[in-house]
């Protein structure tokens, strides 16, 4: 029988920790932790213990991962976006198996303050990157400021001087 690839484990198939980090991307370190901070829980354990996980905690730790790498959450927004999604799942077949109004709207006011929850960590971010961007482009045009002035155009700091080179072993 061929090895199995880790790029594409079989389905329902049951992978240990190794075999996830290697899928995933992350160190069985991260992945250990994340189940200790409670991003994830394992699928299931061996006879001897060994952590099992399914095609679904894969996806999970892809996510976890992108939130991380791609945008910038720390793990306890990770984890509050990840309890608000298991919130709303929740929320979603309660809201489908209730006739009572009563509950139905506090369904939706739970959802609704969630989703204003997430909101306001998106704004928060984009200002933050909205600010790094403006600080990158001050710079950008502080260099192209410099090359002017090498080209021949106005001193970006009159009356500074030019700035001696150092000395060599300084």
């Amino acid at each position: 029988m061929p090895p199995r690839t880790p790029s594409a484990p079989p389905e329902h198939a049951l992978l240990r920790i190794q075999d996830v980090a290697a899928e995933t991307g992350l160190t069985t370190r991260a992945i250990r932790y994340y189940e200790e901070i409670g991003l994830l829980e394992p699928a299931a354990r061996s006879d001897g213990a060994y952590r099992l996980f399914d095609e679904s905690d894969l996806e999970r730790l892809r996510f976890i991962r992108s939130l991380r790498d791609d945008a910038g959450f720390s793990l306890a927004q990770i984890g509050q976006l990840l309890e608000d999604e298991v919130a709303r799942e929740r929320n979603r077949l309660r809201f489908r198996t209730t006739g009572d109004d009563t509950e139905r709207r506090a369904l939706l006011g739970d959802a609704g303050a969630r989703v204003d929850r997430q909101i306001a960590t998106l704004e928060a971010k984009r200002a933050r990157l909205d600010a790094m961007i403006e600080d990158a482009r001050a710079r950008r045009r502080h260099l192209d400021e410099h090359v002017a002035n090498l080209d021949g155009g106005p001193d970006p700091h009159p009356g500074q001087g030019p700035h001696p080179a150092p000395e060599p072993g300084r």
